[in-house]
C-alpha cells in the first residue's frame, strides 16, 4: 500500500432524459477529514450519500463536492390532483339546492387552489438522476483516489531522497575528523591555552574540569543516534504506506530538533555546514510530508 497526496481532482457528468448532471470534486489539504457538500435544492439525499461514500474512502483532506443539475424540460406541467378534485365534488353533491346558484363548473373547480399542481421539477430530475448520479459518485471517488495515489507516488520518490540525504550528511557527521578524541583534545587545549594566557588567575585544574564538561557536553554521539534511528523509522513508515501523514510530520519534526541541536553543539566549521545543511533537507521534507493522507 503505498500513500496518498491529499490534493486531486475529479470530474464525472452524465444525462437522464432531459436532465443532465455533473459532479465535481477538489480535494486540498486539510488537519482531518472536512467534507464541504453542495447539492441544488431538493437533492439533499445525493448530499447525504457523497458524505458518506468519501467519508468511508479518505481520512484526511479538504474536500468541495458540487453538484450541478441543469434540465431542458422546459415550463413546469400542470396536474390535476384528482383526489382533491374528487373529494371536492363529493362535497357538492352532499350539500342542500339552492336557489340561484349554479352548478360548479370545471374551470371554476380547476381554479379552487390546491386541484391544479405544477410539477415539482427538483423531484422530477431527482427521480431520473439519482441512480446514473450515484453511479457518477462512484466514479469521481474512485477517481479522486487514484489522482491523489498518483501524487502521493511522486510525493513518496520526493521523500525517501531526501531521507537518503539525511542518512549521508549524519553520516558524514559521524565520520568527520572533527569528532576524533586527537581533534577534541586539540580544540579544548588550545581554548585552554588561550584563556590561561590571557589571565594569570585562573586554576588550570579547575580550567581542565571544565574544559571536560564542555566536551561532554558537546559530543553529538545522542543526536547521530536518534538521527539513523529516525531514517530507519521514515523508511518503515514509507514502506507500509496508508494514512501516515501525521506520523511522519511528527517525524520530521524530531528530525528538525536533532539537527537543531546538532549545529548548537558542533564546535567545528565542518559539522556546522553538516548541522545547517540537515537542517535544510528536513525543512524540505517537512514541507512535503504536509501534503500526506
Amino acid at each position: 500500500m503505498g500513500i496518498e497526496s491529499m490534493t486531486g481532482f475529479a470530474r464525472a457528468a452524465g444525462t437522464a432524459g432531459v436532465h443532465a448532471w455533473a459532479w465535481e470534486i477538489r480535494s486540498v489539504n486539510g488537519r482531518g477529514l472536512d467534507l464541504r457538500v453542495r447539492v441544488p435544492p431538493g437533492f439533499e439525499v445525493l448530499a447525504e450519500a457523497a458524505r458518506k461514500r468519501l467519508t468511508s474512502a479518505f481520512s484526511r483532506g479538504t474536500l468541495h463536492v458540487n453538484l450541478s443539475v441543469t434540465s431542458d424540460a422546459g415550463p413546469a406541467r400542470p396536474r390535476v390532483n384528482e383526489t382533491v378534485l374528487a373529494a371536492l365534488l363529493e362535497a357538492i353533491e352532499k350539500l342542500p339546492p339552492a336557489a340561484g346558484i349554479n352548478p360548479p363548473t370545471f374551470d371554476g373547480l380547476l381554479g379552487i387552489r390546491g386541484v391544479v399542481e405544477y410539477a415539482d421539477e427538483a423531484q422530477d430530475a431527482l427521480g431520473a438522476i439519482e441512480k446514473p448520479a450515484l453511479a457518477g459518485l462512484e466514479s469521481i471517488a474512485e477517481a479522486l483516489k487514484e489522482a491523489r495515489s498518483a501524487e502521493g507516488r511522486a510525493l513518496e520518490a520526493i521523500v525517501l531522497g531526501q531521507v537518503e540525504t539525511i542518512s549521508r550528511l549524519t553520516t558524514e557527521a559521524e565520520r568527520h575528523p572533527a569528532r576524533s578524541p586527537e581533534a577534541i583534545r586539540a580544540r579544548i587545549a588550545a581554548q585552554v591555552e588561550a584563556l590561561l594566557g590571557a589571565a594569570n588567575g585562573l586554576d588550570p585544574q579547575r580550567l581542565h574540569q571544565e574544559a571536560a564538561l564542555v566536551a561532554v557536553r558537546s559530543d553529538i554521539r545522542e543526536e547521530i543516534d536518534r538521527l539513523h534511528a529516525h531514517v530507519g523509522a521514515l523508511r518503515e513508515l514509507l514502506a507500509k504506506g496508508g494514512p501516515i501523514g501525521r506520523k511522519l510530520d511528527f517525524l520530521s519534526q524530531e528530525f528538525g530538533r536533532e539537527a537543531s541541536t546538532l549545529c548548537a553543539k558542533a564546535n567545528d566549521p565542518g559539522l556546522s555546514r553538516i548541522g545547517l545543511d540537515l537542517r535544510t533537507v528536513v525543512d524540505q521534507m517537512r514541507e512535503q510530508v504536509q501534503n500526506v493522507e
